[in-house]
């Protein structure tokens, strides 16, 4: 049986919210799973996702495919890269203590790439209400334009 780590979607109409689920590959994108690992929010500014690292991790291992979309949010959230290590510390590249203390340092970087995302769109979500708040002056209607009228008189009257 071919497993799948993929999304099933949920939500109303041009609303997406999204289940990472486990599933056998020959079953509808939002029927029967085996098992659910995670929620993926699309709507939000950054996309909110959140994900049992530890499953995803047993499920990757034991041979369980993500889909594109799924393994770009898995990479993301670091589960790719602690499968990685994971690889290295079996192969007696290094200890299991060396490779959570990368994965811990990689992802400290990472959450604070992620706030740093979160405080600037805040700021431009602030920066936009307050400029759509403020009156917009009034256009003056255009005055007609007398030098033009003056000189169409004064061509006939040389003649």
């Amino acid at each position: 049986m071919a497993v799948k780590i993929r999304l099933q979607r949920h939500g109303s109409k041009k609303r997406p919210f999204y289940f990472i689920v486990v599933a056998d590959s020959r079953s509808p994108r939002d029927g029967k799973f085996i098992q659910k690992i995670g929620t993926y929010n699309p709507l939000t500014h950054p996309a909110t996702v959140l994900v049992d690292r530890q499953k995803a991790l047993d499920w990757l291992s034991n041979g369980a495919q993500p889909t594109d979309t799924v393994r770009k949010i898995l990479s993301t959230k670091g589960v790719l890269y602690l499968k990685h290590l994971l690889r290295g510390v079996s192969l007696g590249l290094f200890d299991q203590e060396t490779a959570m203390n990368k994965f811990e340092s990689w992802h400290q970087d990472q959450e604070s790439k992620l706030r740093a995302r979160q405080e600037a769109a805040a700021k431009e979500r602030r920066q936009r209400r307050m400029e759509a708040a403020q009156p917009r002056p009034k256009k003056a209607a255009p005055a007609p334009a007398p030098e033009a009228d003056q000189s169409a008189e004064a061509a006939p009257a040389a003649e």
